[in-house]
């Protein structure tokens, strides 16, 4: 397998780290790159975009980020709070009069980003086609009540956080959130990060595929436990992929798990928050934003994978597992099946890993880049007293 583009001198290592997880973890197809500053280090990709047709990846291929997605709905929110349109420690009934219903009036726009709103699953019932209509589940949700169980409030959000927050940024602002992230992020820094793909660029999108055991049958029954089955996503399920590969998935606006990129994009996004919201002469946050933004809402135990979790507003941080690497001061976020999107900002790097077989975790594919990658950050520091 020939492993396509290029690393920056000293950083060779990350490139032999990419091979290998072809050779030794059975990769399919995937991209990796890095930034530091504004100087892309790392841009390496290989394999298939399609293991039906064979169909090659390509420099251009776009992605699916799965969760990823949450660090730009993040960035989007972070930009209403800077231009003092959204305040995100005010009641989000404050922005949508309908979300008070049922006893939510008091919930906040903050713990909506942190996964603390205790609406981590949708009790009505819903179709794969309900899902893609961000204003229909966001409706739904505004008609729910919170959930009484005390583990709701730690239990991340996995679909829900993209439709809550998706509906406050068009409610504060008359854009959808694909439309706002377009105009406000992409455009002036240049990303091919689309949340909802135009129909012509489909041809780039890669074909998901599932490894082993990251799928759940569709008919399995209750667990027993109301909150994980109400938290059950029809995105993991045995007939899921059909969904993932559809047009009508990669046209929908999910703000949750459905934008699609490259990952030189995805790095590039992440390489001007570690700068501190400026990248090439272009700012589209304030670094006092990033700060707040950056600043952790919510660290335990997730209750149901019984695994540790740390946010801010929106942003995964560091935790023991390292999911960003051995970086403490990391945090973006991680996608479902293992992409890892994120910023380390003593470092001033953005990186991103985007790939088209989705694993169950531990994954040691990002891990291996992520070590590389480190490792060859700190060989080119200079000596002490050079």
């Amino acid at each position: 397998m020939d492993v396509n583009g290029f690393t920056a001198p000293g950083f060779e290592a990350v490139a032999e780290a990419f091979a290998r997880n072809f050779t030794e973890f059975q990769e399919v197809g995937a991209a990796f790159a890095a930034y530091r500053d504004a100087e892309l280090v790392v841009d390496l990709w290989g394999g298939v975009a399609d293991p039906q047709t064979g169909r090659p990846w390509q420099a251009d291929t776009l992605q699916l980020l799965f969760s990823g997605t949450k660090g730009l709905t993040a960035a989007c929110v972070l930009l209403l709070a800077e231009r003092g349109q959204l305040d995100l420690d005010a009641p989000a009934a404050r922005y949508w009069p309908e979300f008070a219903a049922a006893g939510k009036g008091a919930i906040t726009v903050a713990e909506i980003m942190s996964h603390q709103a205790r609406l981590p699953g949708v009790r009505e019932p819903f179709s794969a086609e309900d899902m893609l209509d961000p204003r229909l589940m966001a409706k739904l949700l505004a008609e729910q009540e919170p959930l009484t169980d005390p583990r709701a409030g730690f239990t991340y959000h996995a679909l829900t956080y993209g439709w809550l927050a998706g509906e406050l940024v068009h409610r504060v602002d008359g854009r959808t959130l694909g439309a706002f992230f377009a105009d406000e992020f992409a455009r002036p820094l240049e990303l091919e990060v689309w949340l909802g793909v135009p129909d012509d660029l489909h041809p780039r999108v890669s074909t998901m595929v599932a490894g082993p055991g990251f799928l759940t049958d569709p008919d399995q029954p209750p667990s027993g436990d109301p909150l994980r089955d109400l938290t059950r996503s029809p995105l993991t399920t045995a007939d899921a992929p059909a969904l993932w590969n559809s047009a009508g998935f990669r046209r929908a606006e999910i703000a949750g798990v459905n934008a699609h990129g490259t990952a030189r994009s995805m790095a590039r996004f992440y390489a001007c928050l570690a700068r501190g919201g400026e990248l090439d002469g272009v700012r589209v946050l304030k670094e006092s934003t990033l700060e707040l933004g950056r600043r952790e809402r919510r660290r335990g135990v997730e209750p149901l994978w019984d695994g540790p979790i740390a946010f801010a507003t929106g942003f995964e941080l560091q935790t023991e597992q390292e999911i960003f690497g051995p970086v403490p001061d990391a945090f973006g976020h991680a996608g479902a099946g293992g992409s890892r999107h994120g910023a380390w900002p003593a470092d001033r790097v953005g990186l991103s890993y985007a790939m088209n077989q989705a694993r169950t975790a531990p994954d040691p594919r990002p891990a291996c880049l992520l070590t590389a990658l480190h490792t060859a950050l700190r060989a080119l520091e200079p000596s002490p007293g050079a």
